[in-house]
């Protein structure tokens, strides 16, 4: 089996008047992040380490942040088709690491619920999805709850 690694990263910066939605879960939270989808800076990340992968390009790409079409799209409904595009292509998803950083709200209660989802939109095991939740310390814009960040990593395999 041929192994290929994939990176990605994502940003957005709260706003007020929408849902705050991170591993497609809607978190209760005064404020939403700004974005052209559904701003869910965790699932953006992983779909973007699915697409380094296998050399799909990006979402930016995939999914243009000035197409009408994706305004307010659900990111697991972009995930689900991400991980179609990357099946067509001969992967498979073997494993998968997220890590979000967000100074507020509290994400610990959260995570099993976004692991479930994801893995969920990825038609995988849960066990093959993995997530963490940490804090910047009130560092930079995070630590100042300016927005929230996300990092993720995947292994995908194909014969």
């Amino acid at each position: 089996m041929a192994l290929s690694i994939g990176h990605g990263y994502d940003v957005h910066a709260f706003c007020e008047g929408r849902p705050l939605v991170l591993g497609g879960v809607t978190v209760p939270c005064a404020r939403g992040l700004a974005g052209h989808s559904d701003a869910d800076v965790v699932t953006h990340a992983l779909m973007d380490a699915v697409c380094g992968a296998c050399r799909l390009g990006d979402i930016g790409r995939l999914f243009p942040d000035d197409d009408p079409a994706y305004a307010g799209a659900d990111s697991l409904v972009l995930l689900s088709r991400v991980m179609g595009l990357a099946r067509e292509a001969g992967y498979e998803l073997l494993d998968c690491d997220c890590t979000v950083a967000a100074q507020a709200p509290r994400l610990a209660p959260h995570r099993d619920a976004m692991r479930s989802a994801m893995a969920r939109a990825m038609g995988c095991d849960v066990s093959r999805v993995g997530l963490k939740a940490t804090t910047t310390e009130r560092l930079g814009f995070v630590g100042r709850e300016e927005g929230i960040e996300a990092w993720a990593v995947c292994l995908m395999g194909r014969p």
